[in-house]
């Protein structure tokens, strides 16, 4: 079983940043695709961003050019560097681990709260 810990998020006023970090208890390199998704009171959960064992990078329109993917493979960590925060990026912030290739698996963090006041 693969576990994922979210850390990072908090309070932060509009046009602050914040940096969200998920920590996998297995080698990252290893997983097919990392990804952060969030999910604001009332909605749906949307996809935020992900990176690839390749390290292909793609993030969701509504943020392009205010967050940023990447990864630490030597401290197995992804993070989500969110830069310019609206209040519309609030909302749970959750890392998700997929293996496509057998093994398969499906895994999801616990989540973090982002909180961006105006």
């Amino acid at each position: 079983q693969v576990q994922l810990v979210e850390s990072g998020g908090g309070l932060v006023q509009a046009g602050g940043s914040l940096r969200l970090s998920c920590a996998a208890s297995i080698r990252i390199s290893t997983i097919n695709t990392i990804l952060w998704y969030r999910q604001a009171p009332g909605k749906q959960r949307e996809l935020v961003a992900f990176i690839t064992s390749g390290g292909s990078t793609s993030v969701a329109t509504s943020v392009k050019g205010r967050f940023t993917i990447s990864r630490t493979n030597a401290r197995n960590t992804v993070d989500l560097q969110m830069n310019s925060l609206r209040p519309e990026d609030t909302g749970v912030y959750y890392c998700r681990a997929q293996r496509t290739v057998a093994p398969t698996y499906d895994y999801w963090g616990q989540g973090t709260q982002v909180t961006v006041s105006s």
